[in-house]
């Protein structure tokens, strides 16, 4: 554990997958083809504590999707990567755009289009729900699933270590 606070005292962005990381991976379509996903609040809490703290975040996903355009607004992210099947060229433009090194970005997916960016990071993070492929190269595993606050405990594991957390949380029980 001591080596992952260590990667993560590093770490100025962290990007995320969507589908399976931010939702559960379900895809759900409506009778007109419309297409719906379902994120956890506290997810988006914990995302916009991170980028309170300083840390910038990005995403990165192989689907286009108007909801993701509305979600990543709605809680000002301003970095998003969609229709990225080889998500190399996205990491590359948002790492020389903040230039930044690969050992300060934290990536987290669940699938196999996540393989390279996960191996490649500083910290390569994964879900339980996750193939078993990827918690073999992945340097940790969230307890909670992709779409029921991973992102949270994401964002709250990189703060702690970076010594930011505690403030975030004072400014809530001084209201």
């Amino acid at each position: 554990m001591q080596s992952l606070i260590e990667k993560a005292k590093h770490i100025r962005l962290v990007i995320f997958d969507v589908d399976g990381v931010l939702s559960t991976g379900a895809l759900t379509y409506g009778p007109n083809g419309t297409e719906t996903k379902t994120f956890h609040v506290h997810d988006g809490v914990g995302m916009k504590l991170l980028t309170k703290s300083g840390i910038a975040i990005g995403i990165i996903t192989g689907r286009k999707s108007d909801i993701v355009t509305q979600r990543m607004q709605e809680l000002d992210i301003e970095h998003v990567y969609q229709g990225y099947s080889d998500k190399i060229p996205a990491y590359e433009d948002l790492k020389q755009k903040l230039q930044l090194d690969d050992h300060q970005i934290a990536y987290v997916g669940d699938d196999l289009p996540d393989l390279p960016l996960l191996r490649r990071v500083g910290l390569g993070i994964t879900v339980p729900n996750a193939p078993k492929i990827m918690h073999k190269h992945a340097a940790w595993t969230t307890t909670m699933k992709g779409g029921k606050g991973a992102a949270r405990e994401v964002c709250e594991f990189i703060m702690t270590a970076q010594g930011s957390f505690n403030a975030a949380l004072q400014a809530f029980l001084e209201r």
